[in-house]
């Protein structure tokens, strides 16, 4: 796949950092590239943005292209995080560390990782689940899950959360996994067809926001609202209004903008000759209806 990168030209003294990430549709990615461009510019860094538009392969020809480049860093938001890392070990021979965001790189050549755990934070909600079918559902429930099964880091959010309910011993049946692709009308046209074909089901679990957002439209438009508990990642308008409704129960909600604003001052401190952590975690936070207020500004 063809990628045009085209960098400005930049003072000599100014580093010229390059963003990789998933697409620009989600609100995730979005607060991801705001908190990142607000760090470089308070570090007189320059940063250009990569849309991969949920194209794996497009990932690596933009790498291969900031390296032709020569870019001083790389934040990459990876999709494939195996199939990243010969990019990843180029930049690294040319002498360009890469900071990788949200997904792992298992043995990769990545200066560093900053993010979530996304199996322990799985176990989390998982574990909130659990306790919520047992004492709000009498220990019964049946569950389907809008995933993205192209994302390695959405199925570390759904193993955890199945250990956890597995690991809980109430009645839970996981009935079908659908593929939201990472992208809203996708996952609404899959959470429908979920829907649909099990009539009976009791909760939902969505692995990322383009996933809970079509949960959420899907659970709306087909009137479950008063028989589906919906529970998933990343907070929006839409999830905001289903918790106050009393349907979504609960969300776990990361710190984008955090983590664009750490990898800008790791890649910083790394030009500066200083070290840093080679796991940088970023908690996360259960929100429900006892402390969705706190979230409610970032939406207006």
């Amino acid at each position: 796949m063809a990628v045009a990168v085209s960098l400005a030209a930049t003072a000599a003294h100014a580093e010229t950092f390059a963003l990789v990430n998933i697409n620009q549709q989600a609100l995730f990615f979005n607060q991801i590239n705001d908190g990142a461009e607000k760090a470089a510019k308070a570090a007189g860094a320059k940063l250009v943005i990569f849309n991969a538009n949920n194209v794996p392969s497009a990932q690596n020809d933009a790498i291969e292209n900031y390296i032709t480049q020569k870019v001083d860093g790389i934040i990459l938001v990876a999709i494939d995080v195996n199939g990243v890392k010969p990019a990843i070990t180029e930049a690294k021979k040319a002498g360009i560390p890469v900071i990788a965001i949200d997904a792992q790189i298992p043995g990769g050549d990545n200066a560093a990782f900053i993010g979530v755990d996304n199996t322990k934070a799985g176990e989390e909600i998982g574990k909130f689940y659990a306790d919520y079918v047992k004492n709000q559902m009498k220990g019964k429930a049946t569950v389907g899950v809008v995933g993205a099964l192209n994302s390695f880091i959405q199925n570390q959010r759904l193993d955890g959360f199945k250990k956890a309910v597995t690991k809980s011993g109430e009645k839970v049946k996981f009935l079908d996994t659908v593929d939201g692709k990472n992208v809203q009308d996708v996952a609404l046209s899959a959470a429908e067809n979920l829907m649909t074909a099990n009539p009976t089901m009791s909760t939902i679990y969505a692995t990322g926001e383009p996933a809970l957002i079509g949960v959420v439209s899907a659970v709306e438009s087909q009137g479950r609202k008063e028989d589906v508990k919906v529970f998933g990642w990343d907070l929006s308008e839409q999830a905001i209004k289903g918790i106050d409704e009393g349907w979504v129960v609960g969300v776990v909600q990361q710190d984008p903008a955090g983590e664009g604003k750490a990898a800008v001052d790791a890649l910083m401190k790394l030009k500066k000759g200083e070290k840093i952590d080679p796991v940088i975690n970023v908690p996360v936070t259960l929100v429900t209806k006892d402390n969705v207020n706190k979230f409610r500004a970032m939406f207006k």
